[in-house]
């Protein structure tokens, strides 16, 4: 489970955020690539823009329960 306390700092404010657990799979920037990228120093994926429509939201939720080592959260 993603702990907010251990988000990655390049995460743009709001709920959905990755946190240290990311193994860089690219999992989540692939079905959500609107909301989810590559770090520029290439060791982690990171939130770049908030969902606002419902939408988008599903799209972050499907991100965040296909990913293989829970590093997505929705409480940020």
């Amino acid at each position: 489970m993603a702990d907010a306390n251990d988000k990655y700092a390049d995460n743009v404010d709001g709920p959905f955020y990755v946190d240290t657990q990311c193994i860089l799979c690219h999992l989540c920037s692939d079905i959500a690539p609107a909301f989810f990228k590559e770090s520029p120093d290439g060791d982690h994926d990171f939130v770049h823009t908030q969902p606002s429509t419902d939408e988008d939201i599903a799209l972050c939720i499907e991100a965040m329960e296909q990913c293989p080592v829970e590093a997505i959260g929705a409480d940020g």
